[in-house]
């Protein structure tokens, strides 16, 4: 029986990190608790650690193991003086040997007990009892007892963890045998637990989830839903709350299961239960998350709760002191994930540093979550979440409008993020309209990827870097600071400088006429601009019509940043004196972002057919397969299972082939073909 007495907590470590670690520390700090932070070597000088009152390293390995390691979390709580430990989302969060043994060690772990976790964690067990609770449940198997004429699509997903790890939809028999392979490497290297489930797939449903929150006394309420359904790989990056698609009944219905199944359990703490809703209006079971939500900042803004706060109250014995008819949705609230990835790239990875990050402070109803600061080195060792944006507004359309012109006023420079299609998604016709699923992304691919720069914005973005390493020049200049760099006492002379970007020439033309004013070319358009102020990191230009645009630059080495009216432009800045270049592969495949090995799919001497997977890598915690552009011959082989890469690291050297299938001797060496990696 679950032990009700009360116990004060006063100091907490938080065994996780990013931007989760701070929104703990947040409200530990408004509740007089003292906080411990964990860091690895990659996350030294991370915001987390400088949020929290002490913190502990618990490396030396810059890896996401340094998180996984019960042992040197119990050792870190006890060398802090902890008395209790929240797990945050993602890592140890579900699992039920890290609850056990923080109470084993006299902690008060922050979420539900391990049996309880340990129930439901098993993606298997928690199907039947939910069954048992009278949930309607999705026709499921576990993969050894899958029957052979199955209805295919079916999905694959991990018994022991979600945030789509492990996942894989397979439309036909053939795509099974290697998704099943995929899947177990992932769901393993994320969850430690290999084993998998083989579930009906429903087209066109909705992800809808519902928020529950119990006492030790037996106090239990449903905190509404929330709309979890715009995703990419199966993980989540739009969510809202109310879903525009649930009626006052549906609410009823849908929060009536979840609380069933939560009796059924005997749960407490803040748990979430992850339902499909059919077209039809009918919904299923899916999962239940023992733990606190990315997304849960949509529910504490519709219902005014600070749901962490709720959190350490139950832990610390407290009765729960709410009831439903304290509960009311007020407006509506949207959070994005603005993640260091690229969309354009199939969602690679991007770690790098962050050079500018600066949020809008003046927009009301706007919460920024965010783990990450100017400065932060974004490690390609975790998941690539940078930050959540939520907007609250009294109506969906508004909390719309609200949040798109936030991230578009938003600046993160310095590693390709989302950004762009996050407010795509926002302002697109079908999302506002509320007709919306899980494979929105693929429905709306055209207009939502690949958006072309709109008539003279890249020529301006191209200015805007030029100039702004005029006036940076210019500051930085001890002799004369006043005068225009290029200046001559006779006409003045055109510079000029060449820049790349996606792959294509920007050459970029400015010649001074004195008092901030040039006569300027970029990317085939002509122009006179005024430099017209700017701060630090942004640059004002007045064109002819007397038109003022503000972009934000930063700049490292030859690589330039611009962004301006929600774009993000990244320009790389060709010298005028390039040395000679070592001689690179013609045919080799390189890395295209750091990580590790997971397995070669080929052997030298195989041939291999343009766009065919010929690596997988694991990085932030994803699989991606490396492929080929280009049809050949393998000539060598430069990694194996297990190593360690470097973005740009050859990993398969190539002999190509020519129009009529014959090979050409290629040499191995750097920067070969850098083909996208993808969700393998």
């Amino acid at each position: 029986m679950a032990r009700t007495e009360t116990r004060t907590i006063r100091r907490m470590l938080i065994a996780n990190r990013g931007e989760i670690a701070c929104r703990i520390a947040r409200t530990c700090r408004d509740m007089g608790i003292a906080t411990v932070a964990v860091f690895s070597d990659a996350d030294e000088d991370a915001p987390h650690v400088r949020a929290c009152d002490q913190a502990v390293r618990i490396g030396p390995a810059p890896s996401r193991s340094s998180y996984l390691a019960i042992d040197r979390l119990i050792e870190a709580a006890r060398a802090a003086g902890a008395d209790a430990v929240h797990p945050g989302y993602g890592f140890l969060a579900e699992n039920a040997g890290f609850a056990a043994a923080c109470e084993g060690a006299g902690l008060v772990f922050v979420g539900p007990p391990p049996d309880v976790i340990a129930a439901l964690g098993s993606k298997e067990r928690a199907r039947e009892l939910a069954a048992r609770a009278g949930v309607p449940v999705v026709p499921s198997f576990p993969l050894g007892a899958a029957p052979a004429d199955m209805t295919y699509p079916v999905l694959i997903k991990a018994s022991a963890g979600g945030g789509g790890k492990g996942m894989r939809i397979v439309r036909a028999p053939s795509e099974l045998a290697p998704a099943i392979e995929s899947a177990r490497r992932e769901a393993l290297a994320a969850f430690g637990d290999d084993a998998l489930l083989v579930e009906r797939y429903l087209e066109g449903a909705r992800h809808v989830e519902i928020q529950i929150l119990g006492d030790r006394h037996g106090a239990l309420v449903h905190l509404f839903e929330r709309e979890c359904s715009i995703q990419r790989r199966h993980q989540k990056i739009v969510e809202e709350s109310p879903s525009p698609a649930v009626t006052p009944a549906l609410r009823e219905a849908m929060g009536r299961a979840a609380l069933a199944l939560a009796r059924e359990v005997g749960y407490h703490n803040a748990g979430t239960v992850e339902l499909l809703l059919a077209e039809d209006g009918s919904f299923y079971f899916l999962e239940v998350n023992t733990r606190l939500q990315v997304e849960h900042p949509v529910t504490e803004l519709v219902t005014g709760l600070d749901l962490v706060r709720e959190q350490i109250r139950v832990a610390e014995g407290e009765p729960l002191g709410l009831s439903d008819a304290d509960l009311r949705q007020t407006g509506h609230a949207i959070e994005c994930r603005l993640y260091a990835e690229d969309p354009e790239e199939g969602f690679l990875p991007a770690g790098g540093r962050l050079l500018a990050w600066r949020v809008p402070g003046d927009v009301a109803g706007l919460r920024v979550d965010a783990g990450v600061e100017a400065g932060s080195q974004v490690p390609t060792h975790y998941d690539p979440l940078l930050a959540k944006v939520i907007a609250h507004a009294p109506t969906r359309g508004e909390a719309a409008r609200r949040l798109a012109g936030a991230l578009e006023r938003l600046v993160a420079q310095g590693v390709t993020t989302n950004r762009e299609l996050l407010v795509a998604v926002l302002r697109h016709p079908e999302f506002l309209a509320g007709r919306i699923d899980t494979h929105f992304l693929d429905h709306h691919r055209a207009e939502l990827f690949g958006r072309a720069p709109e008539a003279g914005e890249l020529a301006r973005a191209a200015l805007a870097a030029a100039l702004a390493e005029v006036e940076e020049r210019r500051a930085g200049r001890a002799v004369l600071p006043d005068i225009d760099p290029g200046w001559r006492s006779h006409h003045p002379s055109e510079a000029a400088v060449q820049y790349r970007w996606r792959g294509r020439a920007v050459e970029v033309g400015y010649r001074p006429l004195g008092r901030d004013r040039f006569a300027c070319r970029a990317d085939g358009e002509t122009c006179a601009l005024r430099r017209a102020g700017g701060g630090a990191g942004e640059v004002a230009l007045e064109d002819e019509a007397g038109v003022v645009r503000r972009f934000a630059v930063a700049r490292s080495g030859l690589v330039h940043h611009v962004s301006a009216g929600g774009r993000d432009f990244t320009f790389t800045e060709e010298p005028r004196f390039p040395e000679r270049r070592a001689l690179q592969a013609e045919g080799g495949l390189s890395a295209p972002m750091p990580g590790r090995v997971v397995r070669v799919l080929v052997a030298e001497g195989d041939p291999c057919a343009a766009g065919q997977a010929l690596v997988i890598l694991e990085a932030m915690k994803m699989e991606h397969a490396v492929k080929t552009a280009r049809a050949g011959r393998v000539v060598k082989l430069m990694v194996r299972e297990g190593d360690p890469v470097e973005a740009g690291a050859v990993l398969v050297a190539l002999d190509p082939l020519d129009a009529h299938g014959a090979a050409h001797d290629a040499v191995s060496g750097p920067g070969g073909d850098r083909s996208g990696g993808e969700a393998a």
